[in-house]
């Protein structure tokens, strides 16, 4: 069963081929990094039209490179949620008018349900129950993953998520945009030797991390001379050791059989590294391609959607704020 899956929540237009929600055929994507990297995070309008430029050649180039023609394929994936609202609306009008020119079945995937399913393209067996941490731009949550769609939120972010955190530090230390990839790369020649506070938020397992960001503001203005290595190790080093504790403490309290890492944030090696280590559950991480946004992880996720027998009709609509209970 071979499944196309679109994606453009955000600034990345992609298309992929996934056969039987496991198999990658094609992993198609156009990214807008260097045209927002001059405003120092996402312009919204401008990402919608660069959508609506690369949508089809992008979609053809993952159809080419599968090898596939459009009665190859079972069904459409598309994120309609969450995410930007004209970014979603280019990828989902795309998907619906395929999906009615083909007479092929339309399924609308939740864009943070498929960041959980990249995990199920790394070749690994997937046990359940298991603990997914979501960490991007715009989310850091815990799931407890009991079956194909049966999810239960045990934890987010109250304030700042853990990449926005990321993105406020590096803008803070002059470091540029995206701040995940420029922050881990200063942190490399730096020392985490810089006290900073880190949100516990005991009796609940949420996250926040403005704390640590305003901590971080009140430092670098009253040092003038600081060393923005050691200030962007110790960052990420807090940022990192709040994110791992939770997550494990969560496993041991539902006794999961598997930890699963997912989305943008996913991709810091401090991150994956720091959870394989400190975790008695074997953990698994999808590869640094299929932790940012991609449409392998909607074609994997629409899958096992499609094969419960969840579709969409032509008024699935995109929905800016959708949140995972409600897929």
């Amino acid at each position: 069963m071979k499944i196309l899956g679109i994606e453009t929540s955000c600034d990345e237009t992609a298309a992929a081929v996934v056969e039987d929600g496991t198999k990658m055929l094609s992993n198609e994507i156009a990214s807008q990094v260097e045209i927002h990297a001059r405003y120092g995070g996402i312009v919204p309008e401008v990402a919608s039209r660069q959508h609506t430029l690369s949508i089809i050649p992008i979609i053809r180039a993952a159809m080419r490179k599968a090898d596939v023609g459009w009665d190859d394929l079972s069904a459409i994936a598309v994120t309609h949620g969450p995410g930007l609202a004209g970014s979603l609306l280019t990828g989902v009008n795309a998907a619906k008018a395929i999906a009615l020119a083909r007479n092929l079945p339309l399924v609308g995937v939740n864009h943070l349900e498929g960041h959980m399913y990249a995990n199920w393209l790394t070749g690994n067996e997937l046990k359940f129950p298991l603990i997914c941490l979501i960490v991007s731009g715009g989310h850091s949550d815990l799931v407890l993953m009991k079956g194909h769609g049966d999810y239960t939120l045990l934890g987010r972010t109250r304030d700042d998520a853990a990449g926005e955190a990321f993105d406020k530090a590096a803008r803070l230390l002059g470091l540029g945009y995206p701040g995940g990839p420029v922050i881990q790369k200063a942190a490399e020649s730096g020392k985490a030797n810089i006290p900073l506070p880190k949100s516990w938020i005991k009796g609940t397992n949420d996250f926040s991390f403005s704390g640590i960001k305003s901590s971080l503001l009140r430092l670098v203005n009253e040092n003038k001379d600081i060393n923005k290595n050691d200030f962007a190790a110790s960052f990420q080093a807090a940022v990192v050791d709040v994110l791992v504790t939770k997550t494990i403490d969560v496993a041991q309290e539902y006794n999961v059989c598997q930890i699963l890492l997912a989305g943008g944030v996913a991709a810091n090696k401090p991150l994956r590294e720091t959870l394989t280590a400190r975790s008695p559950f074997p953990v698994i991480i999808p590869p640094f391609i299929l932790c940012t946004d991609n449409a392998a992880m909607i074609a994997a996720c629409g899958y096992f959607r499609f094969r419960a027998g969840h579709t969409s009709d032509m008024a699935l609509d995109v929905i800016p704020n959708l949140k995972l209970a409600a897929v």
